[in-house]
């Protein structure tokens, strides 16, 4: 437990002792399927907003936010009265399916941000309280009504842990779905990235549904995220999510939008598939539905509902309390334009990260929307390509126990987009550490330039201010052109600048753990876990989001400088220099 250990040595006393303790048990007693806890060996015993406290004393800016499952963060005040007066009532806490004020409240307030197709004709089925369960019933939805059974799915996919939803997964262990080209830049498996690449990848779509010898029947339905999160935050580009809204359409495919990660605004549009203004068929959702409790439902067109009583059914899917806590988030959202400031606030901490760490040898692409941001590690020129396997540093499905080496085991997918000019220099790192208050109330607005989004000189970077409005719906006819290149985005027609840097699981561990030791909570995802991940809560602060930026720059820089004096075998052990203080309230 070395990254316990070097924690632990700037913890005295009894809170030391108690944190330890609790490490050491959870280790001895808990399944070793545990992930987060094996490279965030933390003990939280309170949190507000942004900021959690261990039982070491240390506190941490947690841009990991419960796997985005914190929309306002921890224990905002709207979500905590909601409870209390659920709880003060005197009502029933879990009731499966019967209707109560609660639920008509939750459902009322739902449908109210659902895409305007959609709304009108909206059913909704409540699922067992995780988003792996509703992505088996919307599988078992779509099968049930179309009488099909194949699905579509894609590469670098995740939609949870279950036997279903994993085998519609990047990570599946068998064949059990078609899977199609996601499309991406970097790593394009076309070779062309942008446009040009997405266009590939939806003709290669178009080519296996209608080509009578592809081998793939007509499916049951298609399922797709609007941003790869596991997958190492990939966007699907607006055009092409349009085209498989057309495809889909046209051959009587359900298309199914799984938002569990990317709902409630973190895109900087309350659903994902605002931006592009398509209307799924149906959308599952999960995590910040709930205002940081369980629940998970899908919400599809009302003709799809062809299912017999207790066709689907589970438990805990009368959570009173999570339908409470969702009602007041998902209210407190739409009413305080939660949704556009992570968009301004997103676009402007890409923009920085670029121009302080997008010019390192050791980065492939900052990328993201909203605020899911995340920044791919590579091996820089010249650095022997690793092998990832059971002897490496990488730490594959099945490998060898990972907790000393501070790898998050999580589910691993998508690749990356667009390379950076590798002549670009690191800005420098404003030293210090930051005091954050409390998050922002609902009428505080981020003082960022609304119209701040890369420039269009940034290879890889796509200009979404440029695309269609949320209310231009189903703009693109049957006989549309191929995908139009944007006003401000790169020309991918020709080949790449430069070949996509091997992914670099060990740096960025690395870089997890120099995040952590200067009191910064980040995710790995992506490909062998190359991708370092930040999905803060919508309420985060203009100030926290600077020492956000500073601790992420700072702890990158401190590992590139490491690699570079070191190389690939020094870099664990490295002498990062001094770090600034965990943050306080």
């Amino acid at each position: 437990m070395a990254v316990t250990e070097s924690l632990a040595e700037e913890a005295h006393g009894p809170a030391g002792a108690v944190h330890e303790g609790i490490l050491r048990r959870q280790s001895a007693r808990e399944s070793s399927a545990r992930t987060y806890a094996r490279a965030l060996p933390i003990v939280p015993v309170r949190a507000r907003g942004l900021t959690i406290e261990g039982a070491d004393g240390r506190r941490y800016l947690d841009c990991l936010s419960g796997a985005g499952t914190l929309a306002l963060g921890h224990n905002h005040p709207v979500v905590l009265a909601a409870v209390r007066q659920v709880l003060d009532s005197g009502a029933p806490l879990a009731v499966l399916d019967l209707a109560t004020p609660v639920k008509d409240a939750f459902i009322t307030e739902l449908f109210r941000t659902l895409p305007p197709g959609l709304a009108g004709r909206a059913r909704v089925q409540f699922c067992g309280p995780a988003g792996t369960d509703a992505v088996e019933a919307a599988l078992k939805l779509v099968r049930t009504a179309t009488g099909r059974s194949g699905v579509l799915a894609f590469t670098g996919a995740y939609h949870g842990m279950t036997a279903g939803a994993l085998a519609v997964s990047g990570g599946a262990p068998e064949v059990q779905a078609a899977r199609l080209p996601y499309p991406q830049d970097y790593r394009c498996p076309f070779g062309v990235g942008g446009p040009h690449g997405a266009e590939l990848a939806a003709r290669w779509t178009e080519s296996l549904l209608d080509d009578p010898k592809s081998g793939v029947p007509l499916p049951a339905g298609m399922i797709l995220e609007p941003v790869q999160g596991e997958g190492g935050v990939l966007p699907a580009p607006d055009d092409w999510l349009r085209r498989m809204r057309r495809l889909t359409a046209d051959r009587g495919i359900p298309l199914i939008a799984d938002e569990v990660q990317t709902g409630v605004g973190r895109t900087g549009a309350f659903w994902a598939v605002d931006h592009s203004g398509i209307t799924p068929d149906v959308m599952v959702l999960s995590k910040a539905i709930g205002g940081s409790l369980p629940l998970a439902v899908i919400v599809y067109r009302d003709d799809l509902d062809v299912w017999q009583p207790g066709a689907h059914a589970g438990t805990f899917r009368g959570n009173q309390l999570a339908m409470a806590a969702g009602t007041a988030t998902l209210a407190y959202v739409r009413e305080n334009g939660l949704a556009e400031r992570a968009g301004r606030i997103g676009a402007r901490l890409m923009e920085q990260l670029r121009a302080d760490i997008g010019g390192l040898a050791c980065v492939g692409e900052v990328r993201g929307r909203g605020l899911m941001i995340g920044v791919e590690l590579v091996e820089p020129e010249g650095t022997r390509e690793p092998a990832f396997g059971a002897g490496s540093a990488a730490v594959g499905r099945g490998g060898a126990e990972p907790l000393d080496h501070g790898f998050a085991a999580g589910p691993s997918g998508g690749g990356s987009n667009g390379s950076y000019d590798p002549s670009a220099a690191a800005s420098g790192m404003k030293p210090g550490a930051y005091g954050f208050g409390a998050a922002p109330s609902g009428g505080e607005r981020a003082a960022y330039d609304s119209g701040a989004v890369p420039s269009g000189g940034e290879r890889g970077a796509y200009d979404f201010g440029a695309g269609p409005s949320c209310g231009e719906r189903g703009a693109h006819g049957p006989g549309a052109a191929p995908f139009e290149t944007r006003p401000g985005a790169y020309d991918f027609g020709a080949a790449p600048a430069r070949a996509p840097r091997p992914a670099a699981p060990r740096l960025a561990a690395a870089v997890q753990r120099e995040c952590l030791r200067r009191g910064l909570i980040v995710e790995l995802g992506g490909r062998h876990s190359s991708v370092v991940r930040l999905l803060p809560p919508l309420t985060i602060s203009d100030e926290q989001t600077a020492a956000v930026l500073d601790r992420l720059t700072d702890a990158v820089a401190a590992v590139a400088r490491a690699d570079e004096r070191h190389g690939p075998h020094g870099a664990r052990g490295h002498d990062s220099g001094p770090c600034p203080g965990p943050g306080t309230d």
